[in-house]
């Protein structure tokens, strides 16, 4: 299972459009669930600017504490440039290189509130 930054964004944000609902999906996520850093960027970056450095490092430390961060390398992130080109950009480099971390071990959930995951055939998304 993988965690998109729109779920950090939300569970981390009371005033998220999508918090209520990250609260009710949070139970299905088990630790060890993995997270890209891109992703982890993102959503810290988001949080950071919302509601401040000290939120943003609580959700770090979350994240480095529960999760498994998978890091991007040189040859992933050129397979997510070819799924950016696939859907011409529909989905963002950070959602491809998801995708592609997630082709490749293999794992077919993600928790996200991104519906353009949806246009991923063989993807699984819980929101």
């Amino acid at each position: 299972m993988f965690v998109d930054a729109s779920f950090w964004v939300a569970i981390s944000d009371t005033k998220d459009q999508w918090h209520a609902r990250a609260k009710e999906v949070a139970p299905q996520i088990r630790q060890g669930a993995k997270v890209l850093d891109l992703a982890a960027s993102e959503a810290l970056t988001i949080i950071g600017s919302r509601r401040g450095g000290k939120p943003a490092r609580r959700l770090f430390q979350v994240l480095l504490d529960s999760y498994s961060l998978v890091f991007v390398d040189p040859e992933l992130l050129d397979g997510a440039m070819e799924r950016h080109l696939t859907y011409d950009g529909r989905l963002s480099v950070t959602d491809c290189a998801t995708v592609e971390a997630m082709v490749r071990l293999r794992d077919r959930t993600l928790v996200s509130f991104d519906s353009g995951f949806d246009t991923v055939k063989g993807l699984g998304r819980i929101h």
